[in-house]
């Protein structure tokens, strides 16, 4: 099964390639988080902090896609900068010395959204043409 998963991402981003466009050009991501100060924004630096277990000055729980979907590629691409397969190597290494953990996965967009909407202090990565309530604070995005 998680074959079947690799492969369809794969397929996924040599359509895109295929196509003329690259999978980091493919779609623009924007980082929400649920909080009370709507004034919130981070850099791109403190975003890729986040999602890999680092702390930064504001206190977030971060929460993600699965690997095979095409926005986690693209975040991968355009923020973390590096592979899904690093991503999972080092989050190896950080449970295996028992100093992190990788964020929670929902299952798609759908999920990610009802999930960081009823949790305050979460945070979380979408395609950027994603309807985001107003209750929501984009605090970064790709496209600038």
């Amino acid at each position: 099964m998680r074959y079947f998963m690799k492969l369809s991402l794969v397929l996924v981003c040599w359509g895109a390639i295929g196509s003329g466009e690259s999978v980091a050009e493919s779609r623009d991501v924007v980082v929400v988080a649920n909080v009370e100060n709507k004034d919130i924004r981070l850099d791109k630096r403190e975003v890729r902090n986040l999602f890999m277990g680092n702390t930064i000055d504001v206190v977030l729980e971060p929460v993600s896609l699965p690997p095979e979907t095409l926005t986690r590629a693209v975040f991968n691409t355009k923020i973390i900068g590096l592979t899904e397969s690093r991503i999972q190597s080092y989050w190896s290494q950080m449970r295996f010395s028992g100093r992190s953990k990788p964020p929670k996965e929902m299952q798609d967009v759908e999920n990610l959204l009802a999930y960081i909407s009823t949790h305050k202090g979460t945070v979380a990565f979408f395609p950027a043409d994603v309807p985001i309530p107003d209750h929501l604070t984009v605090v970064y995005q790709t496209r600038q």
